[in-house]
């Protein structure tokens, strides 16, 4: 039966190699579907959770991961010899950036010398972890091609799709998000098609997986970028006495031609403030500087510094130094209401706040404990009128919605309000990111 065939009748025995969170809800999406779907990963702690049925991932219902394992559709191994069983398999590991920040793609080369010896005709494989224009070929298609039983395009199918997860959306999910894909060669794109078409409403080809790699940086290197204005926006209109948040809502009336981006206390999260140096690596290796990249990372990675000014001079407008104040900072994950806070700029505001001398604290229901180089810290259990009082000065990093916001505006002395949420409260004690 071919590749093709086994897909449809659903025959087909899929793996997903990395179960975080984008290959957890990949792997439940293709379970749901009725495909048998193994993850594979090297955290036995998730291996263990995902085959008793438990969920770690916000995103995915714990029901649904517990009939799904109950039904023996989904489980996990850390065996990566079990891909010679399976006909298609979605590489959904990390890549983040080294010291440097420059590319690591360590977690890609792993994956692919743990399995070099377990690929087989008639497969499917598509790497879904973001990187730089070209990495396919580069770091997937050599180990295919040193197996001589192995003709990509024509026994073998190679493919790269972006992930497109946004942690939290209540709106967009993995199968009603649209879907790139990018083969080597046309078949290699419509099998690939065919195969995320079981779980995804749309999904749409492009000629190459150069082209596909390139979308996803697109996509994030376009919000960097903006983010990067909007911030710099917010920075002039404090120095032009403008509130910039009046500016931006004003703005968005404009039905063409503009589009809403928010200020905030930098960029956050597993994608934003990596991917643009993904693409600015490579131009760099082809003697090009891509210099709105650049100039946008510098704006973004300066915000956590522009936020420490703001703390010390609503403090000194009381009177009181930086050195030795009680901080209280409202909410340390990337964005609201997830549990993330890889690259949050929570982590460096914090840094900051400690190397400064001050006495930092923190709430975030979401995020139990806190290690960042040299900081250690757990949330406080409960926000009440009391520990509110007890601070020198309250500041809003991250706007979760379970907070009570009108709790803290009546018992703080002083807050410095990084994203807007006391819009609608006025009062001396608030200073506002982007106001004059």
């Amino acid at each position: 039966m071919s590749l093709i065939d086994k897909i449809n009748d659903k025959s087909a025995k899929v793996g997903v190699i990395g179960l975080g969170y984008v290959g957890l809800p990949l792997a439940i999406e293709f379970a749901n579907a009725g495909y048998e779907t193994l993850g594979i990963d090297i955290d036995d702690n998730k291996i263990k959770s995902i085959n008793n049925g438990k969920n770690y991932i916000k995103d995915v219902k714990d029901s649904l991961l517990k009939s799904l394992v109950k039904k023996r559709l989904m489980s996990a191994t850390s065996d990566f010899s079990k891909v010679t069983e399976l006909d298609c398999i979605s590489i959904c590991v990390p890549t983040p950036l080294n010291k440097e920040k420059n590319p690591d793609i360590s977690y890609i080369v792993s994956v692919m010398e743990a399995i070099k010896d377990h690929i087989h005709p008639n497969m499917l494989i598509v790497l879904e972890s973001t990187t730089y224009p070209g990495s396919t070929k580069e770091l997937i298609l050599p180990y295919i091609a040193k197996n001589k039983n192995l003709t990509p395009g024509e026994n073998i199918c190679l493919c790269f799709s972006p992930e497109r997860i946004d942690p939290g959306n209540k709106t967009y999910n993995t199968s009603n998000t649209p879907k790139v894909i990018g083969g080597i060669t046309e078949k290699c794109s419509e099998i690939g098609k065919v195969f995320y078409s079981k779980i995804i409403e749309k999904v749409v080809t492009v000629s190459s997986p150069e082209t596909a790699e390139m979308v996803k940086l697109l996509e994030n290197t376009f919000r960097a970028i903006n983010i990067g204005l909007a911030n710099e926006v917010a920075i002039m209109c404090e120095k032009l006495g403008i509130n910039v948040w009046e500016v931006i809502d004003a703005a968005s009336t404009k039905p063409f031609g503009f589009m809403k981006f928010s200020p905030g206390p930098g960029l956050g999260g597993h994608c934003i403030p990596i991917d643009p140096y993904y693409l600015s690596w490579k131009l760099k290796t082809l003697d090009y500087d891509a210099r709105f990249i650049k100039l946008a990372g510098e704006i973004n990675t300066s915000m956590p510094k522009h936020v420490i000014s703001l703390i010390a001079s609503s403090l000194n407008s009381n009177q009181k130094a930086i050195k030795g104040s009680k901080i209280l900072i409202l909410g340390v994950s990337y964005k609201r209401d997830v549990d993330d806070y890889r690259e949050s700029p929570a982590l460096d505001i914090i840094e900051l706040l400690f190397k400064s001398g001050s006495n930092v604290k923190y709430y975030d229901n979401y995020v139990p404990k806190l290690e960042y180089n040299s900081v250690k810290l757990e949330s406080l259990i409960t926000l009440n009128k009391s520990v509110l009082n007890s601070f020198d000065v309250c500041c809003v990093l991250t706007d979760h919605s379970e907070v009570d916001y009108n709790l803290v505006a009546e018992n703080s002395k002083l807050i410095v309000d990084t994203r807007n949420v006391f819009r609608n409260i006025k009062g001396q004690n608030i200073k506002r990111l982007g106001e004059g």
